[in-house]
């Protein structure tokens, strides 16, 4: 099948897929007699595989080193949770960030709320996110 077939079938554009080529997630496809690309049914579920894998989260890289134990006859699992557990943990670790600034951002809007515009005078510094200093 020619590029764009392969695109087509899953989901991703022929320039992706040029890309992908072009840092070795895919290897490059046969070539007809006319120089088009021709490409067969493994093309389609490496595609897949990496399209896939993106969506979970993981990088090219990461998605480069799974395909890289997997053309080696090694199994991925292993590896491949360790990727996936070291995502969960960054967004763990992003959702305790985002509980601390809507907390400190609730805070300042619980103080907003109780201030009066008209005591604002300040021509450098807006009382909202002017903390008082001890």
């Amino acid at each position: 099948m020619r590029i764009g077939e392969l695109g087509d079938r899953c989901g991703v554009s022929t320039k992706t897929i040029r890309y992908y080529e072009s840092i070795g997630l895919l290897d490059e496809p046969e070539r007809t007699t006319g120089g088009y690309r021709s490409y067969d049914a493994d093309a389609v579920g490496r595609l897949r595989f990496i399209r896939d894998a993106q969506a979970t989260g993981l990088t090219l890289a990461e998605i480069s080193s799974v395909l890289e134990l997997k053309s080696t006859g090694e199994r991925s699992c292993a590896h491949t949770t360790a990727l996936i557990e070291a995502h969960v943990d960054a967004i763990d670790a992003q959702i305790s960030q985002l509980r601390s600034a809507r907390t400190e951002l609730a805070t300042l809007l619980e103080r907003a709320n109780g201030l009066d515009p008209a005591s604002c005078t300040d021509p450098n510094r807006c009382q909202v996110i002017n903390r008082t200093r001890s």
